[in-house]
């Protein structure tokens, strides 16, 4: 009998893990390869010292990427393209505050979570720091 809880409670556990990677499944957004080092001491970067403020980095992904300190050493980094509307009908999301604003639809989507509401969340990126720079890529 213990056996058999125990498979019960091993299996719950092993079934409850995640690799914590969304699916970026978007019909709407390409997959691009993205490989950006933004070094933090730069004065275009050094808001990415603070939590909750985003910066916006052109000539990556579809319509350039938005990363933002979301805790100590923590980042988020997503792709600055409408994720309901096709790619060329938009020009690239702005930025209030911590939302991304989508120029179509006016849709906000949070940039701690990526989600705003419609059927598909921000295409998000992996996301390292090490120092002063902080690595996005996928």
């Amino acid at each position: 009998m213990k056996k058999i809880w125990f498979f019960i409670a091993f299996t719950a556990v092993l079934f409850s893990c995640s690799d914590n990677n969304r699916s970026n499944n978007n019909p709407y957004i390409p997959n691009y390869s993205i490989n950006a080092y933004l070094d933090t001491n730069l004065p275009t970067y050094n808001k990415l010292i603070f939590p909750s403020n985003p910066v916006y980095v052109a000539n990556y992904g579809a319509k350039g990427i938005m990363v933002m300190k979301t805790g100590e050493g923590t980042y988020t980094a997503f792709d600055a393209a409408c994720p309901n509307q096709a790619l060329t009908s938009c020009t690239a999301m702005t930025i209030d505050g911590i939302y991304a604003v989508c120029s179509c639809d006016k849709t906000q989507y949070n940039l701690f979570t990526g989600l705003g509401g419609k059927e598909y969340p921000m295409k998000q990126y992996r996301v390292e720091s090490s120092g002063s720079v902080v690595h996005v890529y996928n």
